[in-house]
């Protein structure tokens, strides 16, 4: 149970629903700013502008997987407010409080560190990155599907990067018996491709190694799909890029170039928002937990 604990949610898509279900039902106090056009009926939990919220008394942040822009806006897809996260606000938050967000950028690394507060990356941990993976292979799926002529088996798919996502990417279509190649710039990433049975190449070759296949799947969030590599495409050749934005194509010279390249960072949400909110919902009630009790721990 997280009785005695009082965490804000701002901002987020219908994975935060599942997310604010969980913490209710474990006894948190819980604020919901950002979500005044909810209807779902979360009876336990209040919601607020984000002008009239009393911070004094966190013990959590709970902020939107992609968490600010580099402004400090969260996105709200439950409310027309403006919702601005400073460094203001960090600092009205008691000493403990710490903020969870899916990643970061330097914006939120700022505030948090000026504000002497502790940031968790929740999708930096193994087990989120790993259970998040299997609903953005299935929508992965979806948009190739969507997006093409012919059938997965038997098309040339390649696979930028072997992290937790490419991985899994890989792994399935390989297993929908498509022809499965997968760009790598560690020597240890190069033998785990061979060891999987997948053809590998290096991403100093990436030109070459690309130029006949049908699709495209980066997961590399470093521009990595560059204008000379699009330009050695096959015309009918699709990108779908879900790195992190702005992604890692160059989605200007492939429009010019009639190639469908397509950023799609959040499938997760998209596709499966249920099951993506109890994997961030899961983890994070654990962390809290875990938080709560090293506290009571401490002498008073």
């Amino acid at each position: 149970m997280l009785t005695g604990l009082h965490i804000a949610v701002i901002g987020g898509d219908a994975r935060q629903l599942e997310v604010i279900r969980k913490l209710t039902e474990l006894d948190a106090k819980v604020t919901l700013i950002g979500f005044e056009q909810l209807d779902s009926g979360f009876t336990s939990a209040s919601k607020e502008l984000i002008a009239d919220a009393d911070f004094k008394d966190l013990d959590a942040i709970l902020l939107p997987v992609p968490g600010t822009n580099n402004e400090g806006v969260v996105d709200t897809i439950f409310s027309n407010e403006k919702v601005v996260l400073t460094k203001e606000i960090l600092d009205s938050t008691p000493s403990h409080c710490t903020i969870y967000s899916g990643i970061s950028n330097s914006y939120l690394d700022s505030i948090v560190t000026a504000s002497n507060r502790k940031l968790v990356k929740l999708f930096e941990r193994d087990d989120v990155a790993i259970y998040n993976s299997i609903p953005t292979v299935e929508g992965t799926i979806m948009m190739v599907i969507q997006h093409t002529e012919y059938t997965i088996h038997n098309s040339k798919v390649a696979v930028l990067g072997l992290g937790r996502t490419g991985m899994s990417v890989a792994r399935t279509f390989h297993s929908l018996g498509a022809k499965v190649k997968v760009g790598a710039r560690k020597s240890e990433h190069i033998a785990r491709i061979v060891e999987m049975g997948l053809e590998a190449f290096e991403f100093k070759n990436i030109e070459e190694a690309l130029k006949d296949v049908d699709v495209v799947i980066n997961t590399v969030p470093v521009q990595i799909v560059t204008a000379s590599v699009i330009s050695r495409l096959q015309p009918h050749a699709l990108i779908i890029d879900l790195a992190s934005k702005p992604g890692g194509t160059d989605f200007r010279y492939a429009e010019k170039r009639g190639i469908k390249a397509l950023l799609a960072p959040g499938l997760p949400g998209i596709v499966a928002p249920k099951t993506a909110g109890q994997i961030i919902g899961n983890v994070l009630t654990q962390l809290l937990k875990v938080d709560l009790d090293k506290r009571k721990e401490q002498p008073k």
